[in-house]
């Protein structure tokens, strides 16, 4: 050839073929580029979702607390409201039996003076 040397190829091919082998090499370069940045994109969503995982328990977690306290209150205040309905019926009867004392009261007085000025 023009360069003094020995082919088994024509230069033309021989100049393709090298360009397709740095085509080739820069396509696999990139390619392993692309996997990596795949790679590091798909461990971020992995991590993302784990952290929306535990949010979410969290979440539920609290949903279920709040729940449980609105139940504690519900039943505490079942438990005041009985509280105050039995109190108004012992107040009831201390009234009826204060009524009662007090009309006891007057019938004793009444026979002490009627009995004062009998004598």
């Amino acid at each position: 050839d023009e360069l003094n040397k020995l082919r088994v190829l024509e230069p033309e091919v021989a100049a393709q073929t090298a360009q397709l082998r740095e085509e080739c090499r820069a396509f696999v370069d990139k390619t392993a580029e692309f996997q990596k940045i795949v790679g590091s994109l798909i461990e971020l969503v992995d991590q993302l979702a784990k952290a929306a995982e535990s949010e979410k328990m969290k979440a539920i977690g609290a949903r279920n607390l709040l729940k449980s306290i609105a139940k504690q209150r519900e039943a505490q205040e079942q438990q005041l409201q009985a509280l105050i309905a039995e109190k108004k019926m012992q107040l009831e009867r201390y009234r009826i039996e204060y009524e009662t004392l007090c009309k006891i009261e007057a019938d004793q007085n009444e026979f002490i003076d009627q009995f004062i000025f009998q004598k």
